[in-house]
């Protein structure tokens, strides 16, 4: 698929269910690409994979504010992620299996927790007070 036609199926979804900015579809298909990099095989990440994978690269590319740039592009919990990989899917931009849900990505993980306390711990490693 072309950056063009990714584009499009994006505008096509975000019609149909515009709770999502633009730049949440692409962030999401990076993260999922810094995810499965960082495996030590290319193979289908789970929900929980994946999330984890998306915080560690928001964080990265965000730093302390990571959770407001995603919580400006509507994602502000794990369902939101999950509801742009089923969009994604359905556009036939994403693969899934049989057993994959939307249900997967509701988990407890507190992603506003998960983004401002993972920048903290890392910053209080440094040596550095907060």
């Amino acid at each position: 698929m072309s950056v063009s036609e990714f584009w499009l199926a994006v505008e096509r979804i975000r019609a149909g269910d515009p709770r999502y900015a633009r730049d949440a579809y692409a962030f999401v298909m990076d993260g999922l690409d810094h995810t499965v990099s960082a495996l030590e095989e290319r193979r289908h990440v789970t929900a929980e994979e994946l999330l984890e994978g998306l915080c560690a690269f928001a964080r990265g590319k965000f730093g302390m504010l990571a959770f407001d740039v995603l919580r400006s592009w509507g994602i502000a919990s794990g369902r939101d992620v999950g509801d742009i990989v089923f969009h994604l899917i359905d556009a036939g931009i994403l693969s899934r299996r049989e057993e994959d849900s939307r249900e997967d990505f509701d988990t407890p993980l507190d992603l506003k927790r998960a983004l401002e306390d993972s920048y903290f711990d890392v910053t209080d490693a440094s040596g550095l007070e907060n």
